[in-house]
């Protein structure tokens, strides 16, 4: 082999040397060149991911898109709601026209009896009496008949005791009239007729308001709502009206006044012209019929403005359906409560024989100051008593582990409005008589009896008033569910059955545990005690004042102090409200009692 051939050979060893020491660097250099293009290859699809992550947080950020129905829906709910609240604000102020139209005439006939006289006042509340008839009627005959008219009921509205108070106090009231007839009858040659005829309508009307009250104070009427609410609140605004002249108008009582005095004078031989009963026995009878059931008449009107101001704010209301059926109430039991009852018996006979004394003395000419003594000694003994109980239980109610009611309920939101209200009565004389008495004679006796009356009464309603809304506002003891059967329910495995089955076990279960619960948890059964007591101590105070004794006005001291007019409209606004608060408190201390 030449020498060019050795050179040839040496060339191309070297090549490939130099070609293997270059490829290292060349696979080190192509690395990263695959890593860039991979990259390159992974960066749209992060990008896309990116994308679609930001979109999915979008769309849960942004708010759905409601469909054509939801949106239809709470429309038409946001303008039923409009509708109703404009309803009842053109029917509230028509209710506040016509009681303003009213008190003005009112007003009138007491400071300028010759332009505005009373015969006035009951042409006007004949008119109004007349219209709210007539709406009654047609609401029986028409409203009430139409279809889905009343799909609901409201379960809490118009409890038995209302509705019994309703026809008790509408009873009185119509026989009331038919004394007051009686009377214009026996002093015809002195009465017109309007005399005869206004009694009349009054009775026509109490008669058919009672009875619409009692069948359809729970109904939530859904037709005519606009119509029906002006109706209720023109009916309202006549109670008021009614109340209002109630309260005011003395001229029956100086009527009798003064005919009592005639008849003394001619006793002692001094004949007068003024006109007398034709029938002295007839008259006697219809004379104190009129004065035992006048505070009557002022009760009813109450009453009936509290149950037609429910059945107004029901109107257009959407009951829920678990409030559709009456609610479950626990059957009224002692449940062992001793003390309670036998103290508020003895309560109870010791008023009643005050009361049986006291009655038999007014029959009387003048009434002795020691039954004066006696009545306010008796007050003065059994008010420190029910406000002592009243704080206990109250401070019992602190210390339950019963949670609060805190659904919204519209009657008994009233019912705590009517207590607050109805205790402002008999708080009012209260504070009058304190005012009387440090002015006038506050070291005699009686004074003194009277002045700790009216101190304890004060006290005595607010303790009361803690006590009752306490317990209104505390959850029933049979809509609570216990732990112990919640936990066994959800332990056991759910098996087929019928609903029936399934609502007999529980209540059977329901029943046991507030069997149990009564007799092993004292808390219970004192709350029992109290309300008991105090439910028969405010009958006590409620039957007092109801049926004819009235020391208030009898004593003169105030009468005195303050002039007739004057303390006979304060006596007469006081008192109907202090035994519609005796009246309203028992009810809720039977709901107290029964939930505890």
């Amino acid at each position: 082999m030449g020498r060019g051939a050795r050179a040839a050979a040496a060339q191309s060893r070297w090549g490939r040397a130099s070609r293997a020491s270059v490829s290292p660097g060349r696979t080190i250099r192509s690395a990263p060149a695959v890593g860039e293009a991979q990259e390159t290859e992974a960066a749209p699809e992060k990008e896309n991911r990116v994308d679609v992550g930001a979109e999915e947080r979008a769309a849960a950020t942004r708010p759905r898109q409601k469909s054509w129905l939801v949106r239809h829906f709470s429309l038409l709910l946001r303008r039923d709601r409009q509708a109703q609240k404009a309803g009842q604000l053109f029917s509230g102020l028509l209710a506040l026209n016509v009681v303003f139209l009213g008190g003005a005439f009112i007003c009138s006939m007491i400071f300028n009896k010759v332009a505005v006289t009373l015969g006035d006042v009951w042409i006007l509340l004949a008119t109004l009496k007349v219209l709210s008839l007539l709406w009654l009627l047609y609401y029986v005959a028409s409203t009430t008949r139409r279809p889905h008219a009343v799909l609901y009921q409201d379960p809490h509205a118009g409890p038995l005791w209302v509705r019994g108070s309703l026809v008790l106090f509408g009873s009185c009231t119509f026989c009331l009239n038919i004394f007051r007839v009686g009377y214009d009858v026996s002093h015809i040659r002195c009465k017109s007729q309007l005399d005869l005829v206004f009694p009349v309508i009054e009775m026509v009307f109490i008669g058919v308001q009672t009875w619409v009250l009692w069948k359809h104070c729970k109904d939530c009427v859904r037709v005519q709502t606009n119509f029906t609410r002006c109706g209720l609140m023109l009916t309202l605004a006549t109670n008021l009206l009614l109340w209002v002249l109630a309260v005011t108008n003395d001229s029956m009582h100086r009527e009798i006044e003064a005919e009592l005095g005639v008849l003394m004078e001619k006793s002692t031989g001094n004949e007068t012209n003024t006109c007398l009963c034709l029938n002295a026995t007839a008259c006697e009878a219809f004379r104190r019929g009129f004065l035992m059931l006048y505070p009557f008449s002022t009760e009813y009107c109450l009453i009936c403005c509290a149950v037609l101001f429910v059945m107004w704010k029901n109107v257009g209301r959407h009951v829920a359906p678990h409030m559709g059926a009456h609610p479950g109430t626990a059957p009224f039991h002692l449940h062992g409560a001793i003390f309670g009852p036998l103290l508020g018996l003895l309560v109870l006979l010791a008023g009643v024989c005050i009361f049986v004394l006291f009655q038999i003395e007014a029959s009387g000419p003048a009434i002795a100051r020691q039954y004066f003594t006696l009545y306010y000694a008796f007050y003065v003994a059994v008010l420190p008593t029910m406000s002592l109980a009243c704080l206990a239980g109250t401070a019992i109610h602190g210390l339950e582990e019963r949670e609060l009611d805190t659904v919204k309920n519209p009657t008994r939101s009233l019912d705590v409005v009517l207590l607050m209200g109805a205790a402002l009565g008999q708080m009012g004389i209260a504070y009058f008589s304190i005012v009387a008495i440090v002015a006038k004679r506050p070291h005699e006796l009686l004074n003194r009896l009277i002045l700790a009356y009216s101190l304890l009464l004060i006290l005595q309603h607010i303790a009361q008033n803690l006590f009752i809304i306490e317990g209104l506002h505390r959850r029933p003891l049979w809509e609570t569910v216990p732990e112990g059967l919640a936990g066994k329910q959800e332990a056991e495995p759910p098996r087929r059955g019928s609903l029936l089955e399934l609502g007999q076990g529980l209540q059977r279960a329901s029943l046991a545990y507030i069997h149990s619960y009564s007799h092993l948890n004292w808390k219970r059964r004192a709350l029992k005690e109290i309300s008991l007591f105090l439910i028969l101590c405010n009958i006590t105070l409620w039957m007092m004042p109801a049926f004819g004794i009235h020391p208030e006005f009898e004593n003169g001291l105030e009468k005195d102090f303050y002039g007739y007019q004057i303390w006979f409209a304060i006596v007469n606004f006081g008192l109907p409200l202090g035994v519609f608060y005796r009246m309203h408190s028992v009810g809720g201390l039977v709901e107290v009692y029964l939930g505890a």
